[in-house]
């Protein structure tokens, strides 16, 4: 049982890390755009962060993770994404985003990256 929950683990993990590479990428993608938009890699890897991070505390509360939990990491990591991903959704159908808005986005994903690194 305890194998299984590992494996269980690390896929939410690994999904985890997709959703950031497809976020992110989006968001870096269109560095030399004049035209920024919300694409669907953007979208996508937003929900999918939002969804595997809650999955993956859930199954740490179990005892699947193998560190201690920090809540304090957990729940700035929880408002940004929530953030990033409320942006990404209310604009993810413009025709085109105001490069602060589209910059907002890359530096919240940039800052939940060091908020998991560093805290």
């Amino acid at each position: 049982m305890l194998l299984s929950m590992d494996i269980l683990y690390k896929s939410f993990v690994l999904l985890h890390f997709i959703g950031l590479a497809a976020l992110f990428g989006g968001f870096f993608v269109q560095m030399k755009s004049t035209t920024k938009v919300v694409n669907p890699a953007m979208f996508h890897g937003a929900l999918t962060q939002l969804v595997t991070g809650i999955v993956l505390v859930g199954l740490a509360e179990t005892g699947a993770g193998d560190e201690e939990l920090n809540m304090t990491k957990i729940s700035i990591k929880l408002l940004v994404v929530l953030v990033i991903t409320v942006l990404v959704f209310m604009n993810r159908k413009n025709s085109f985003v105001p490069t602060r808005l589209w910059a907002t986005i890359g530096l919240l994903t940039l800052a939940n990256m060091a908020v998991a690194v560093y805290l």
